[in-house]
């Protein structure tokens, strides 16, 4: 599984696509602006609001991330962990919104 850390993506610019598949009650908390919300619990039903090629998954801390990137690689799309989720973005000091 390819990763990458929170400011290895912020380094890749604005057409790198995030992807943030945590639920709606941990997005409502603390997002990072820009990202595409696609909960794990329901991603199978929006596989097709998935961007064509790269893009980049994050979620709290990085295990349902890694999970949803392997699982997606298994169907072919070119997924990427992000290292630490939201939490790591935080603590790079990364912008979100609250």
């Amino acid at each position: 599984m390819k990763s990458i850390t929170p400011t290895e993506f912020v380094a890749l610019g604005a057409g790198a696509v995030l992807v943030d598949v945590r639920e709606p009650d941990e997005v409502a908390t603390v997002r990072v602006p820009g990202a595409l919300v696609l909960p794990m619990s329901t991603l199978d039903q929006h596989l097709d609001e998935l961007p064509d090629g790269s893009f980049y998954v994050m979620c709290h801390a990085g295990g349902r991330s890694a999970r949803v990137v392997t699982a997606l690689e298994q169907q072919g799309y070119d997924a990427v962990n992000v290292l630490g989720g939201i939490t790591q973005w935080e603590q790079e000091g990364l912008p979100v919104e609250r």
